[in-house]
């Protein structure tokens, strides 16, 4: 057995072993081949104009089974049509060919081909390999046969590209008819807590959908839809500077592109009676690639916890606060779409993109104060907290895309708007009883938040590839995003009447505008290969404040972000990368909001409009081993120092309607800080039934605060570590089980402005009840889960299964963190959703066989008609 790498959960062991190779069956086991399109351009060699009429036929060289001998065969053809062009569809990737053109008044010309798909590339690449253009293809009265390039490559779980990781996630079982949030559980490198925020590398990553940024959170996207996540942890100058500790989190969506139709239709049931349902089809033919999908999902949630509470003063006073929660509700997904091929080269793809969702949620909490005085002063207080929430989103994309000549030679242009809107209604009853249980208070506030944003974004990309080894790219970009928040709170009066509380109500809203221009250039030299690049961005903010008359206005400067990516192959399929980039986080809306949130009594929070924005520089060193039998192994060092770092800050005064005395948590820019690390991800092949893929990210971080008011942030290193197991079980069974483990870990400083690990949405105009840790040093102490999900294969082809996936097994994942600062000593307890099942049914449709298209007129189809289809990006 070889090198074949295991991280051990318990013992955190790096073994190595020799797996072997998988065996390969006839007919590729039944599996489904993956298939591309080749298209191209005649033309007279002399006059350049474009020969119609023209025999097309790509023939393969195949084993005749009656004679046991070996003979070209037609695998695809058409004839051209006026202009010249032919398209050849549904052929598949792994295979050399023969293309053959015959047409009166030239000879015969004849070329190899094949789909430049290389081992271990970036799915955006593979995906755009599998639609090969031929260029201008001259007939000359002379043969002219090209050489062979033919490399074939077969669709891995784990790929590396020169930016990103790529992992495939279509057929993960214990996400099966949840959302994007339970998908990312099982993706390495990425963490999710009980409330379904998602960190990559103890940073929330900025999100995006189909690679473009969005205002839709992970919960609202529904599992089913997704095709594979790719992780950008150091992005290069092509990509937003954004996000400077935290990287891109790219949810790349299901879209099918092959001639004909197909679909599938799902359905599923929770152990809480919550009900699923979705589906989605796909239409290729002609000049049109058309689709649809659909999803709604009903939620019920459950949560507990607790919060023991001791805070400093003359004199000390504690809190001990039992707390539970439940939340109903639904939301429904739409998405689609169509791309329209103007002709071989050149494609305008529309999408569009709808949800929305409703939730009715309850809160209490029974808290017991004391402070500790002579005599001691006791107050026991129920709070109930009733809340009805509205969220919606939309969004729409128009992109245009022209290829040239020659391959990866292509001019697009993209707008992308999305816009969201959160209404929510919250109305909260007090119970208390003082002074030794003398005297009883009750009151009752209502709060109505209502908040919304938009973004635009106009963006144009160009690349060129120089040479087979060198690449230039260039582009543009215009991002303007606008936000909407309006918090009221009201004091409900005996009779029913409600007061507004002016002090405490504000209307907030912004709009920030970012002027970017990038450039980049690749080349390959033998086994070395590079990648240079520099991005320059402008930004502004506007905050207002319409009832007060009050303007905040930021302009920040032009900056430069360069950024730089080495690559080197070594023997043995292996290979090194050291990239370093320069990134930014601008402050995001809360961190500049000037407005006193008092929904959550222990945690006050205001932004501070003076915020500056945090630089980051980035390095990163990564090996990479890619054994015989696909099985992958990926180390990565990585460090990032940050400057003006954007942390939490803790305050005393007096509070404006009570004239008591509260602590409040803001932001302010400490010095610097630093993380670093060592991540390891292994996808192991075990035994021709057993796939692993396990992951361990071993950190640490400082953060530097010139305020000596300010708590020290304790340092000691923490690590996390995820296992992911699938069994190929008997009888067209599948098992998969999963768990993750998370060491004892610093609390966040509450930089990264711009990312967006966003997993539940907000539900109104703010209202954050749960929220951060307080500004002060602490940490989350060490939490673990194991899922599990097990699938049942049936029909013909197996085109419909039946699946049974639970969370959290052994009800261990919790959220538990301690805190203190000069002011206060705090533990916080709290469990989320554990052990529930969901059952799940899917059924995929389709024929991928153009007749079933066909218009029937003959002539038409000799014409080329029917072989027109859409390349959508």
């Amino acid at each position: 057995m070889k090198n074949l790498v295991i991280l051990s959960l318990i013992l955190l062991i790096q073994t190595t072993i020799h797996a072997q190779a998988p065996t390969k069956t006839p007919g590729n086991g039944g599996k489904q081949i993956p298939t591309g399109s080749l298209y191209g351009k005649l033309v007279d060699s002399q006059t350049d104009k474009p020969i119609e009429y023209a025999s097309v036929q790509l023939v393969q060289n195949k084993m005749d089974t009656a004679t046991k001998k070996r003979k070209d065969v037609v695998v695809n053809g058409m004839i051209t049509k006026a202009n010249g062009q032919f398209l050849l569809e549904n052929v598949p990737v792994m295979g050399q060919y023969k293309l053959k053109v015959t047409v009166v008044g030239f000879k015969p010309y004849e070329q190899t081909v094949s789909f430049d798909i290389k081992p271990g590339g970036d799915m955006a690449s593979m995906m755009s390999a599998m639609d090969k253009d031929l260029g201008n293809i001259k007939i000359e009265f002379a043969e002219k046969v090209l050489e062979n390039v033919t490399v074939t490559s077969t669709k891995p779980g784990l790929q590396l590209g020169i930016d990103r990781k790529i992992f495939n996630v279509d057929k993960n079982l214990v996400s099966a008819g949840g959302t994007a949030v339970d998908v990312m559980r099982n993706v390495p490198s990425l963490n999710v807590d009980i409330d379904g925020n998602v960190t990559m590398r103890n940073n929330s990553p900025q999100i995006f959908v189909d690679g473009r940024p969005t205002t839709m959170t992970l919960d609202q996207i529904p599992a089913d839809a997704i095709e594979s996540v790719e992780l950008i942890t150091n992005p290069s100058a092509k990509f937003d500077a954004s996000g400077g500790t935290a990287g891109i989190l790219n949810i790349v969506l299901k879209k099918n592109k092959k001639v004909g139709y197909s679909g599938s239709v799902r359905a599923s049931i929770d152990s809480r009676g919550r009900i699923g349902t979705g589906g989605d089809i796909n239409i290729r033919q002609q000049k049109v690639n058309f689709f649809v999908s659909g999803n709604y999902n009903q939620r019920k949630s459950i949560s507990s916890g607790y919060t023991d509470r001791t805070t400093f003063g003359t004199p000390n006073s504690t809190l001990y606060q039992l707390d539970s929660g439940l939340s109903k509700g639904g939301f429904g997904f739409f998405r689609g779409g169509f791309d329209y091929l103007l002709d071989n080269r050149n494609t305008i793809s529309v999408t569009g993109s709808l949800m929305k969702g409703v939730f009715r949620s309850w809160s209490g909490s029974d808290m017991n104060t004391s402070v500790l005085s002579t005599p001691v002063s006791v107050a026991l207080s129920d709070r109930n907290s009733y809340n009805r929430s509205e969220m919606r989103n939309k969004g729409i994309s128009l992109s245009y895309k022209h290829n040239f000549p020659k391959t990866g030679h292509e001019w697009t242009a993209d707008i992308n708007y999305n816009a969201n809107k959160n209404a929510s209604n919250n109305f909260i009853t007090t119970d208390s009883l003082y002074s030794n249980y003398n005297t009883a208070k009750s009151n009752s506030q209502r709060q109505l938040g209502n908040g919304g944003s938009n973004n635009l974004v106009i963006q144009t990309d160009y690349s060129n590839p120089l040479t087979d080894k060198m690449k230039l790219e260039a582009g543009a970009r215009l991002s303007v995003r606008n936000v909407d928040n309006r918090n009221n709170f009201y004091l409900v009066n005996t009779g029913g009447s409600e007061t507004f509380l002016s002090p405490l109500s504000v209307n907030y809203n912004s709009t920030d505008r970012v002027y970017a221009a990038y450039t980049t250039f690749s080349n390959q030299l033998g086994k070395f290969g590079y990648q240079a690049g520099l991005r320059v961005e402008s930004s502004s903010y506007e905050g207002r404040l319409p009832e007060k008359n009050q303007v905040f206005n930021v302009d920040y400067a032009i900056s430069l972000f360069p950024s730089l990516f080495l690559n080197q192959k070594l023997k043995n399929d292996q290979e090194l990368q050291l990239n370093y980039a320069r990134k930014i986080n601008r402050p995001n809306f809360f961190q500049l909001y000037p407005y006193t949130d008092y929904s959550d009594s222990l945690n006050i929070t205001r932004g501070n409009p003076d915020l500056k924005p945090e630089f980051t520089n980035s390095l990163e060193l990564t090996y990479q081993k890619t054994f015989k039998n696909r099985d992958n192994f990926i180390a990565s060092m990585y460090y990032k120092n940050t400057t003006d770092l954007i942390a939490r800050y803790q305050l005393k005064e007096n509070n404006a309607a009570s004239g008591k005395e509260q602590l409040v948590n803001s932001y302010i820019n400490a010095n610097s800080g630093y993380v670093t690390g060592l991540e390891l991800i292994s996808k192991n092949k075990m035994a021709k039934w057993w796939d692993m893929t396990s992951n361990l990210n071993l950190f640490t971080s400082k953060i530097d605060i010139a305020d000596p008011t300010q708590p020290k942030q304790d340092q000691f290193a923490s690590w996390f570590f995820k296992l992911n197991n699938t069994f190929k079980l008997p009888k067209n069974f599948t098992l998969q089980l999963s768990g993750d483990y998370t060491s004892r870990t610093v609390l966040s400083p509450g930089g990264s402005g711009s990312g967006g690990g966003g997993g539940r949405g907000m539900g109104g105009g703010g209202g954050m009840m749960w929220g951060n840790a307080t500004s002060s040093q602490g940490y989350t102490r060490a939490n673990y889960g194991v899922d599990g999900g097990i699938r049942y294969e049936f029909m013909k082809n197996k085109v419909a299964s039946v699946s049974l996936n639970v969370n959290d097994i052994f009800r261990t994942r919790r959220q538990y963190t301690y805190s203190e600062s000069a002011y206060f000593q705090q533990d916080v307890f709290r469990r989320r959703d554990p052990q529930v099942l969901r059952l799940n049914f899917s059924w995929r449709f389709g024929k991928f066989d153009a007749s079933l298209f066909k218009r029937k007129n003959q002539k038409n189809q000799d014409n080329g008609g029917d072989m027109m289809g859409g390349m959508g990006q």
